[in-house]
């Protein structure tokens, strides 16, 4: 019997209606096939939000100035951001990392320092990053998956902070999921119509300027961040460890598109923790074919929806491991 017939038969026969947990159940049973045990466990669950700036923000695709990422860096480090207080509800590590900023960082603080250069270029008129300055950004989400791992944790969620980021993720997943821009794009941080068709122009702009494409790199290099690399490389080294891989919302999703075009693979690990706000999440959600936990109209990113969404997975950590079966509790069980 194959460990995955074993689980779901240990499942089965818990004090329950068959099937009567729903979607913990769906859950319970990745988590024991990822860790290929009867008896998972969710070990120093950590969440790491990777932060960058991009040059397209200059081009006004965004309804925030570029200097909202290193503020909202130093919220993260001085506990008041989402994604502190619900760390910190839910006993979640946080890590927060430089990885293209453009703003000098004390080098004592509390910050993971991976910064590439201090944002890309806009990708409106050329590459947002060399071959090396990816190759870099997947060298630095390797070590910092590698560290995790190292410190017994086997459940990592990925979030992400940087003016313009969604601009990046669109064009990411109008490449990679061949669709249209109108299919991918949405307000970001909260665009009105006016500034939504901007958005909307400058990105067919940059499409029609960069043409063709068709690698992952190269549509990573080409309009990625550098946290959005660095996330990429990061949960591809994670799932080479075995561990669980907590998918936030659009920018995060897409980071784990470029993942999963170069080993797909990957998704058996991925839990897409809930679905955002921004629009082209749903039709991203519905590429991969696969729902996620919660809908609660969040478009907030810094990893939030993982941090929400934990105690779910905490649950179906439980049941499978605590709760008593038919045989165990003395339970007529119905056939």
């Amino acid at each position: 019997m194959t460990i995955s017939n074993q689980l779901q038969h240990k499942i089965d026969f818990k004090t329950k209606p068959l099937g009567s947990l729903g979607i913990l159940e769906k859950i319970a049973l990745q988590l024991g096939q990822v860790q290929n045990t009867l008896y998972p466990k969710l070990n120093n669950p950590t969440i790491v939000v990777f932060a960058a700036d991009h040059g397209i923000a200059k081009n006004g695709v965004s309804a925030y100035p570029q200097e909202v990422t290193f503020q909202m860096v130093m919220n993260f480090l001085q506990g008041g951001a989402a994604i502190n207080v619900f760390c910190k509800q839910n006993e979640i590590d946080l890590k927060v990392v430089d990885a293209g900023v453009n703003f000098d960082f004390e080098a004592g603080s509390n910050l993971v320092h991976a910064k590439i250069a201090k944002g890309t270029k806009s990708f409106l008129n050329e590459k947002a990053m060399t071959d090396a300055q990816l190759q870099q950004c997947f060298e630095k989400g390797e070590d910092i998956a590698t560290t995790l791992y190292e410190s017994d944790c086997n459940i990592v969620g990925f979030g992400e902070m940087g003016i313009g980021n969604t601009s990046s993720a669109t064009m990411l997943m109008s490449y990679l999921c061949n669709l249209p821009i109108e299919k991918c794009v949405g307000r970001g941080t909260g665009l009105n119509d006016t500034q939504f068709d901007n958005k909307i122009d400058i990105l067919k702009k940059a499409q029609a300027f960069h043409g063709h494409i068709e690698h992952p790199k190269e549509v990573l290099q080409t309009f990625g961040g550098f946290e959005i690399a660095q996330i990429c490389g990061a949960m591809l080294s994670a799932f080479e460890k075995n561990m669980l891989i907590l998918v936030d919302g659009f920018i995060a999703s897409n980071a784990f598109l470029v993942a999963f075009k170069l080993n797909p693979a990957i998704l058996k690990n991925a839990v897409f923790c809930h679905l955002s706000d921004e629009f082209g999440h749903r039709n991203l959600l519905n590429y991969f074919n696969c729902e996620p936990l919660l809908k609660l109209n969040m478009r907030l990113g810094e990893g939030t929806g993982c941090a929400v969404a934990f105690p779910i997975i905490k649950s179906a950590e439980t049941f499978l491991n605590n709760m008593a079966s038919f045989e165990s509790a003395g339970v007529s069980n119905i056939e």
